[in-house]
């Protein structure tokens, strides 16, 4: 599995799990919804990792929590 689809699929459980939308999160960690979005909806390929580090911290949980599940045990990023 990509690694970015791996990352949304992990921002979708926690938006599910926090009973949380896009718009919540983006206000929750003051980065700018067309950035949360663009990614979301697969515009863009890359997120920064300050960006998910700022993520975590609106769902309240570390990098170590979000990258602790089965869906990253065989991620790849093509090379563009």
């Amino acid at each position: 599995m990509k690694l970015s689809v791996a990352i949304r699929k992990r921002i979708k459980y926690y938006l599910n799990k926090k009973n949380m939308n896009v718009w919540a999160l983006c206000k929750a960690t003051g980065i700018p919804c067309s950035t949360i979005s663009t990614f979301m909806s697969g515009k863009t390929e890359l997120i920064k990792l300050d960006t998910l580090l700022h993520i975590c911290e609106g769902f309240n949980i570390s990098l170590g929590e979000f990258f602790t599940d089965e869906v990253f045990e065989n991620v790849y990023q093509e090379i563009e």
